[in-house]
């Protein structure tokens, strides 16, 4: 037996929670003096109270919860119960996560303010890529990171059974507003035969062009800020954007914090000033 403050403490609740489920009759302790009120409990009440505290953090009322339990579900369903609520919060950690990812890459937007990126000015060759293709419903990193990340995974996963062609760059994505949703496109530069089969590729070519570019360096949740800085860059200096934004993965190791990524933007060539050669 264990007096009630014992009893709360194995449990890891209250003393007033012990007292109120025992006043609502969800669960009443084995002993109780009648001279003095003391309330006792048996340690094999921890298991009955484990349960209670569960299906509580599941989100069922105390009165659904004593129903449940007057009906002796089994423990093969509290456990059920308990495995989709712990994938359901992992879920919310992730996206809380995510969310809180954003608002620093904000937060560090504004703290740059005006301060003049490293930009460089490239002429970028025409390029054949070959390529995989999706659409997000708009800009938002929620929205556009479930569809660019499993189109790369499954491009590395293709890219073995098309025949004969012969990767010759590194991964790079592309995005474009295309209405009100984001076209979006994970390829690689690559060699590829008239007769070969793509195995599910489509094979894109694009065309010499001038681009603004700017490294960014750590995980590419937080890129934000370099492509604000890239944006600022360009309108103070009288340029505008032409074609598809570019993410060229210069290098992805294990640790995110790590990445080395460069944002190119091409841009329209100004009046009197000639287009890259090869356009």
């Amino acid at each position: 037996m264990f007096a009630i403050g014992d009893f709360a403490r194995h449990g890891r609740v209250s003393v007033r929670m012990l007292r109120h489920y025992d006043a609502i009759g969800l669960l009443r302790p084995a002993h109780v003096d009648e001279a003095t009120g003391y309330r006792s409990y048996e340690a094999a009440q921890l298991a009955d109270l484990n349960r209670i505290v569960a299906l509580k953090d599941l989100g069922f009322t105390l009165e659904q919860v004593r129903t449940m339990l007057a009906d002796e579900i089994s423990l093969v369903e509290v456990r059920a119960m308990l495995a989709l609520r712990r994938a359901e919060l992992e879920a919310e950690v992730a996206e809380s996560a995510a969310r809180l990812t954003q608002v620093e890459s904000r937060l560090h937007s504004i703290e740059l303010g005006n301060e003049v990126p490293a930009v460089v000015l490239k002429d970028l060759p025409a390029t054949r890529y070959v390529a995989l293709e999706g659409v997000a419903e708009d800009f938002r990193p929620e929205q556009i990171g479930p569809v660019i990340r499993p189109l790369c995974a499954e491009l590395g996963q293709r890219l073995p059974g098309a025949t004969g062609v012969v990767p010759s760059g590194r991964l790079t994505c592309f995005y474009e507003t295309s209405g009100d949703q984001v076209r979006l496109q994970a390829a690689v530069p690559a060699a590829v035969p008239y007769d070969g089969e793509l195995n599910g590729l489509s094979v894109v070519d694009t065309p010499a062009v001038r681009a603004a570019t700017l490294v960014h360096r750590g995980p590419i949740d937080e890129v934000l800020p370099a492509w604000q800085a890239l944006a600022r860059w360009i309108d103070d200096n009288g340029h505008r954007s032409s074609g598809p934004a570019r993410e060229l993965y210069l290098d992805c190791p294990e640790d995110p914090a790590q990445w080395v990524t460069e944002l190119q933007e091409p841009l329209t060539a100004p009046q009197g000033e000639p287009s890259p050669p090869g356009r």
